[in-house]
């Protein structure tokens, strides 16, 4: 054997197997990378139409509410007022006694807010950590409660109130909307307080702490992201809630600003300038609580997210 048969025998693969295929490199990381940009590109504009959509009404609300009646009857609602006409807003204000309006919701949506944000936190307290007998059942009756619409409990509210003599009078209609927010704000804080770790409730126990101490120094101290939460969407809800207060608060002086922005329309419906600037009037409130406790209220769902 020669030394050319002997080097080519010992690079040969031995009889029987063969060399295995150079890899080949691999696209799989490339091409999901591109379908997750796509994809993040499609949800972009998919949520900046839909905003796009939502802010549009405020739009038209704030461009109709400034412009003079003449000029929208001339240009139409999309056009740009030539100049800044706050006639419209300032007899609105002024002739349904707006400042009264506006002190009425006040005084309710925050009273309610909370009331019902307090009769949560206990009612849960009692469910969640307290481990009544039958909490499954109180639950259930607590989510069918939040979810019978207000048209079934007209007349017997009505009836109620009128007895009690609490008929057209800020205080009935506040203790109905806290007590019938409060069944959501129950049902939502019940399961949070569900899972509450029962070690530390074993060692403020072991300390000599009473229930009341453990609901005002530990329950509420942790669970107040989550009424922050709850006291932002009751006092928003009661600010736009119409049927209940239309039925419940018939005189001019006790009525709420939605209340009024209702009969407004109903009586002035060939001003569209007039109800423009009455929107505005009603909707500016609301959004400047929002925008106050927005970080609040982004710190609570973000905190429940987590959680």
């Amino acid at each position: 054997m020669t030394v050319d048969n002997l080097a080519r025998g010992a690079t040969a693969p031995p009889a029987g197997r063969v060399s295995p295929a150079p890899a080949r490199p691999l696209r799989t990381r490339g091409g999901s990378r591109t379908r997750r940009r796509v994809s993040g590109w499609v949800v972009l504009v998919v949520v900046s139409v839909a905003a796009l959509l939502m802010i549009f009404p405020f739009w038209i609300a704030l461009i109709n509410g400034f412009k003079p009646a003449a000029e929208y009857i001339q240009d139409g609602p999309v056009s740009l007022p030539s100049e800044l006409d706050f006639s419209a807003l300032v007899d609105f204000w002024r002739g349904v006694d707006f400042n009264r309006k506006l002190l009425n919701s006040v005084v309710i949506s925050g009273s309610v807010a909370l009331i019902a944000a307090v009769l949560s936190l206990l009612s849960a307290f009692a469910i969640g950590i307290g481990r009544i007998k039958g909490r499954v059942w109180i639950l259930a009756i607590f989510m069918v409660a939040f979810t019978i619409p207000q048209e079934a409990l007209v007349y017997p509210l009505f009836v109620l109130t009128r007895d009690l003599g609490l008929y057209d009078t800020l205080a009935g209609v506040v203790i109905i909307l806290a007590v019938l927010q409060s069944a959501f704000g129950t049902y939502m804080l019940s399961s949070v307080l569900g899972a509450f770790p029962q070690e530390t409730l074993e060692a403020a126990r072991l300390d000599g702490a009473s229930r009341r101490q453990i609901l005002a120094r530990i329950v509420f101290s942790l669970t107040r992201p989550t009424l922050s939460v709850l006291v932002t969407f009751f006092f928003i809800w009661t600010w736009n809630d119409f049927f209940l207060p239309l039925i419940l608060l018939p005189s001019a002086k006790n009525q709420t600003v939605s209340v009024s922005l209702g009969a407004l329309s109903g009586q002035y419906t060939s001003d569209p300038t007039a109800l423009a600037a009455a929107s505005l009037a009603g909707i500016l409130p609301a959004l400047v609580f929002f925008f106050i406790f927005q970080r609040t209220l982004m710190r609570g769902v973000n905190l429940g997210a987590v959680k």
